[in-house]
């Protein structure tokens, strides 16, 4: 058994001589004990003649250029493989070069996973070490930080403070080394101990603006503790600010909630005084008319979506007519205009229609939803999907405009009208095309909704869909027109 001994501090470099010399002489990795400097070895380590005898040296090892960012970070594992692995692989390696390309390989899956391990360590240790101020003489400002890492990574991350904080003395202590940059110079050093380092001025500050950067509006705790997990919390400053700021996030969504303006836009404001100037109906008693469904909508607080939309946008067209088309929600510009598909996916859905033959005033278009749920971003209004609970509390105006109009054939118009016409609103690309029957029998054509078109990317791209789409309203004029009188 050959024994090879690595230093507490510098084993990356070490390693990598060690590994070498190895390789060159042939030694098989089961031949080779790893450990480091201080524990507990073979009493009888050594050299045994028997495996010498027995090795094949390689005059020229190879080592692929991938394999060293891998080894390098798995080295700095806490795990007990940590030396042993990455020579085993290396030396597989000479037999076949392409085993890192080989995910599935319990060896190359084990390297892989200690590197990531490795790296996301580094990681943490970039976004949780917290210096506090030391004093100290000169016109450089003194800092230290302890931290607990799970592997051994400081000298492997420590080039990166010293990049980061290179205007200021620093020192970084962990268990068992410390990291010490005076002057321009870092230095790794071996240390024991959690050193007595008392909170600063800056605690303060930190705590003040920690405070008001948290959104309790976007507090997820179980992500949190993911991406913060709670055994850094007793090192880091804010940590005693976190269990007092979950406990009051619903409090204070509530606060802002009731902060948020209340006004509507100037113009948004005149269509509610129009809009308002109309007697309130009896909504107790069902429309026996589409005009009495469409007075009655007006007041509609069927789901939450009223509170925050100008108007109700209500189906129009040709009553008469037996071609229903059915779309999702009115955009911004149906919102402040009281009529559907008049924005930019109804100039395209317009132009489709005059392409395909089919006379958009003689059909009679609507929504799923009567109502713009959309999600304020500055002055815009950003359009956002209803859910099916939205849907599903509008139906019954949907169902009195197919009621009163009796259209011979629908087009759902997208994922949501298809749910809100036939149930289902799943796979719509695959749907795509398709008549489906109702249980009354009544057929459904789906396709997709022409704002899908204006967001299909490039201009190319949304060329040829606008293309794909023209082709589906006229499969939809030849379909209808099959179904006769």
């Amino acid at each position: 058994m050959v024994a090879v001994i690595l230093p507490k501090l510098g084993f990356v470099e070490t390693w990598r001589a060690e590994a070498r010399s190895l390789l060159q002489r042939g030694v098989p990795p089961e031949a080779v004990s790893w450990r480091l400097d201080g524990e507990g070895g073979d009493l009888f380590g050594g050299f045994d003649m028997d495996i010498q005898a027995t090795c094949k040296p390689i005059e020229a090892p190879r080592i692929p250029a991938a394999f060293l960012p891998l080894a390098e970070a798995a080295l700095c594992h806490s795990g007990p493989e940590r030396f042993s692995l990455p020579y085993r692989l290396l030396f597989r390696l000479q037999a076949d070069r392409m085993i890192l390309q080989d995910q599935s390989d319990r060896d190359v899956a084990a390297l892989m996973a200690m590197e990531k391990s490795v790296r996301r360590d580094s990681h943490k240790m970039k976004a949780f070490v917290r210096f506090r101020e030391v004093g100290g003489e000169g016109i450089r400002r003194r800092f230290a930080a302890w931290f607990e890492p799970d592997h051994f990574i400081l000298e492997r991350t420590a080039p990166f403070f010293a990049r980061r904080f290179a205007d200021m003395d620093w020192m970084i202590v962990t268990p068992g080394a410390a990291a010490l940059f005076i002057d321009g110079a870092l230095s790794i050093s071996p240390c024991e101990g959690q050193p007595d380092i008392p909170d600063d001025a800056a605690d303060e500050l930190w705590l003040t603006y920690y405070r008001n950067i948290f959104n309790p509006a976007r507090l997820k705790v179980k992500a949190m503790k993911s991406e913060m997990p709670v055994k850094y919390w007793k090192n880091l400053p804010e940590a005693r600010l976190i269990p007092e700021l979950i406990a009051g996030a619903e409090q204070q969504v509530q606060a802002m909630r009731t902060a948020m303006p209340t006004l509507p836009s100037p113009r948004a404001e005149r269509i509610l005084n129009r809009v308002g100037q109309a007697d309130t109906p009896k909504t107790d008693k069902t429309p026996e008319s589409l005009d009495e469904a469409r007075t009655q909508a007006r007041h509609c607080t069927r789901c939450d979506l009223y509170c925050n939309a100008t108007q109700t946008v209500f189906g129009e067209g040709n009553p008469r007519n037996p071609l229903m088309f059915v779309g999702e929600q009115p955009g911004d510009q149906e919102d402040l205009a009281g009529r559907p598909f008049v924005g930019p996916a109804g100039k395209l859905f317009d132009a489709a229609l005059a392409e395909a033959g089919i006379d958009r005033a003689q059909a009679y278009v609507t929504n799923a939803v009567k109502h713009f749920k959309f999600e304020p971003r500055g002055k815009r209004r950003i359009h956002k999907r209803p859910d099916k609970g939205e849907v599903s509390a509008c139906r019954w105006w949907l169902d009195l405009e197919r009621q009163f109009t009796r259209p011979k054939m629908i087009v759902a118009l997208g994922a949501t009208a298809a749910y809100a016409v036939t149930g289902d609103g799943e796979d719509i690309i695959k749907r795509r095309g398709r008549v489906e029957r109702l249980e009354d029998e009544t057929p459904v054509f789906i396709t997709i909704h022409p704002s899908a078109v204006l967001r299909a990317g490039s201009p190319d791209a949304v060329a040829e869909a606008r293309d794909a789409f023209i082709a589906d309203m006229t499969r939809l004029a030849s379909v209808f027109s099959d179904l006769g009188p």
